[in-house]
């Protein structure tokens, strides 16, 4: 009788979660997104800091070190289960030997490896600094945010209220350039088609969608995909790049398709952007319209301080951006410009940094803090169930 009753009890309980493995140390990521496109910040990573602090390494020299000897940690949380395939994320990296005179760095990750410039994570880094106390001494209205890339000190500026941060957030980008224009290219399954390559932190090619036979507003997504990834392919094949700075810089990180509405107008453009492998922003891509402001300059169809607004094809998210001083450094076309636009916190999650990937242990378990309407729950699995 005494155990009918013990397991009725047990019956009308909720099942017993595993046991948290609490051993090693907890890695914190803060949820961030602007315009729609997704941020899991990383405030800390202590093996990339201790690379730079005993190496010396350059945010770029650590952009590789990271990739060869801590990318379990980018796939652990871009990837699935606890990523998604539209995922974005940005490593903070601290100490003076990696920041410099700047106020934080960051290695920026996605999908298929890491960036060297996003705009929509120096939008959210901004607030970041702010909201977590990484800037010494914020000022009212606005505080400018110096932060250090791969592709070199870009500046936000961060409305700042005195007890947080706000919107919109804008921010100076490196100098941006238009590096190739009108270039034939052989597209399988499409023919030939006339591309632009532009650089704002990062390469891109652009073309209208009408090129491909497609309408970047109507087209299905996955049709716009797939044509952008040829193009992708196709121009990495057929033009290679060069960077003044650094061959670590010389590389095409996606193709953006356009309305083709480049000259100057009062209504929005409308673009997607396709980059790494196969991945869609769902915002307008703050280093891709960077790039896309410094071809329309160089093309003579904006500007200096002629702000233009550029729309997400997937969400309808806009950015603002302008070109606010050309200067005549040692390449062609380059353009220094400015970007604004919209990001919020939505949230913070902490797991144990044994996560089931080599070099964290196996078979661990993570505890992973969700928020709701009405506060917050833990949900804990096992072998990386979560």
């Amino acid at each position: 009788m005494a155990a009918e009753a013990a397991g009725a009890a047990d019956a009308g309980r909720a099942p017993r979660l595993p046991p948290r493995w609490l051993q090693a140390p907890p890695l914190l990521t803060v949820e961030m997104h602007t315009g729609g496109e997704p941020l899991r910040v990383i405030p800390r990573l202590e093996a990339a800091e201790a690379a730079v602090a005993s190496s010396g390494l350059s945010l770029l020299a650590l952009r590789r070190h990271v990739a060869a000897t801590q990318d379990h940690v980018r796939r652990a949380l871009v990837h699935e289960p606890r990523g998604h395939r539209g995922m974005y994320g940005a490593l903070v990296v601290r100490g003076e030997a990696a920041v410099g005179d700047a106020d934080l760095a960051a290695l920026f990750l996605h999908g298929a490896g890491y960036s060297a410039m996003c705009g929509h994570a120096v939008l959210a880094l901004g607030r970041f600094a702010l909201d977590y106390g990484l800037v010494a001494a914020p000022r009212c209205p606005e505080t400018p945010v110096r932060l250090r890339c791969p592709c070199g000190v870009v500046t936000a500026f961060v409305p700042w209220d005195g007890r947080r941060s706000g919107n919109p957030v804008r921010f100076h980008s490196v100098p941006a350039f238009a590096a190739a224009t009108d270039v034939p290219i052989d597209v399988p399954g499409h023919g030939k088609v006339v591309v632009d390559i532009g650089y704002g932190g990062t390469f891109y090619a652009f073309l209208s969608a009408e090129q491909l036979g497609l309408d970047v507003c109507s087209s299905k997504t996955r049709d716009l995909v797939s044509a952008a990834s040829a193009v992708t392919e196709a121009v990495k094949k057929q033009f290679p790049l060069h960077h003044p700075e650094s061959e670590d810089l010389a590389f095409l990180y996606g193709t953006i398709l356009t309305d083709g509405k480049d000259a100057f107008s009062e209504e929005p453009t409308t673009n997607i952007c396709v980059f790494a492998d196969e991945q869609v922003d769902r915002c307008p891509t703050g280093s891709g319209v960077t790039a896309r402001i410094a071809l329309q300059y160089h093309k003579g169809l904006i500007q200096l301080n002629q702000s233009r607004t550029f729309r997400s094809s997937t969400t309808g998210s806009l950015f603002t951006g302008k070109a606010v001083k050309a200067s005549a450094l040692c390449w062609s076309f380059p353009l220094a410009r400015g970007l604004r636009g919209r990001c919020c916190c939505c949230g913070s999650v902490e797991g144990q940094k044994s996560l089931s990937v080599p070099g964290w242990g196996g078979g661990r378990c993570l505890g992973v803090l969700l928020s709701h309407k009405q506060g917050f729950f833990i949900r804990e699995g096992c072998n990386g169930n979560t």
